[in-house]
């Protein structure tokens, strides 16, 4: 049952790169921007007091995205306040002079003329784009990798969206995204960054801080500890990376225990970390992983020094890790709160739900340094995105434990 994990430093002792882009001033500026949209709520902060004490931990908090902005999953923070802030940049404004209302206003329309955001996806990202490019009256151009859900491309051309799913791999399909944001009137909004571009991609990272926020508050209000330990799943890196410098930056030297959490097949983040040269290193061979939102083959450059200097480990894990977290989530213990989550989604929490309870990886836990103290935060990134495969997973019991 323990084969298939993998674990890795991040620590280097080269100097630390800036996350300053990451802070709380730029995080409440995000959640102000996102604030100004009429279908924004805090998504749930979720207690299983229950199941922490079956695995014999203090807390774990599961932080619910399927509830976000009715597109059932997160992505949507990134890609909206990266083309908030390339709109506030055309108007010569700041972000924070820049509300929904506005943006949405005949005047800003006038001003913009017709745009096309494009981008590639393996769905999330591509739907929060074609969304708020669609709320914005705007076009979008979405090109997704083979072998994505046909589901999650109807739910892109829902938006109104030119979306379509190609014969590449992902990352091949971020090439063909930019050589169509090469048009006129096109914006490319990636989540990867490359020489040259850097700055949308960093838009994108501060995007997601509004988590950051949310969790924050939602402790505060409820009278609960910080966490002790913060596991964050990864494709290119973009989301782990803006969670570990926000959290970096509010906490200091009592930052959580940061661990990355990535697919056996496309582990290109643990791959970096393990390597320890400096270079970045691929997965150049097929990514076939049920964690579809996390088949991504290259790393972002931006993301990956943040979690090289802040983040503690890199851990890669099979398949069924990430099936058992959605089994788990499904179907709670009487007393804890039901989550609906993906196969990426549930990924880092199912990979911990094995490290926790087989005594054949007690090692890896101590390495966490995970005892009965421990406070545990998730973030479940996405709901059934794949209806069909998770009910596969969850009635069938496809890609059983053992």
């Amino acid at each position: 049952m323990n084969e298939g994990f993998y674990l890795a430093s991040c620590r280097t002792n080269s100097p630390k790169s800036d996350i300053s882009f990451l802070d709380e001033q730029t995080a409440r500026s995000a959640e102000q921007f996102h604030r100004s949209f009429p279908q924004y709520t805090p998504t749930p902060l979720v207690t299983l007091d229950h199941l922490a004490k079956l695995f014999g931990v203090e807390k774990i908090y599961v932080k619910d995205e399927s509830k976000r902005f009715d597109l059932n999953a997160f992505k949507v923070l990134g890609g909206s306040f990266a083309i908030g802030r390339y709109i506030a940049q055309r108007l010569g404004k700041n972000i924070d002079q820049l509300s929904f209302a506005a943006m949405t206003s005949p005047e800003v329309r006038a001003q913009l003329g017709e745009l096309t955001f494009v981008t590639a996806t393996d769905g999330n990202h591509g739907r929060g784009v074609a969304w708020t490019a669609n709320k914005l009256g705007q076009k979008s151009v979405v090109y997704m990798p083979r072998g994505s859900a046909p589901e999650r491309l109807q739910n892109i051309r829902a938006l109104g969206s030119d979306a379509s799913i190609t014969d590449l791999v992902y990352d091949d399909t971020v090439r063909l995204a930019r050589k169509r944001a090469e048009e006129p009137n096109c914006v490319l909004v990636q989540d990867t960054s490359w020489d040259g571009y850097t700055e949308v991609p960093s838009w994108i990272l501060q995007g997601y801080l509004t988590m950051g926020q949310e969790i924050v508050h939602a402790l505060k209000e409820s009278g609960q500890p910080m966490p002790t330990h913060l596991f964050l799943q990864a494709g290119v890196g973009s989301m782990p990376a803006a969670m570990t410098g926000y959290f970096a930056n509010l906490c200091g030297q009592q930052k959580p225990i940061i661990t990355i959490v990535e697919p056996n097949r496309a582990d290109c983040i643990f791959r970096t970390a393990k390597a320890a040269d400096g270079k970045l290193h691929f997965v150049t061979e097929e990514m076939r992983t049920i964690m579809a939102g996390l088949a991504c083959g290259e790393p972002c450059p931006i993301a990956w020094e943040v979690i090289r200097d802040y983040a503690d480990f890199c851990l890669s894990i099979p398949d069924y890790a990430a099936a058992r977290g959605i089994r788990i989530l499904a179907n709670p213990m009487e007393g804890d709160g039901r989550i609906i989550s993906g196969e990426s989604g549930a990924s880092a929490f199912g990979g911990m739900s094995v490290i926790l309870s087989d005594p054949q990886l007690c090692a890896l836990k101590e390495q966490l340094h995970i005892d009965e103290h421990s406070r545990l935060l998730f973030i479940s990134t996405e709901g059934a995105t794949d209806r069909e495969n998770w009910q596969h997973i969850v009635w069938d019991g496809k890609y059983p434990s053992c």
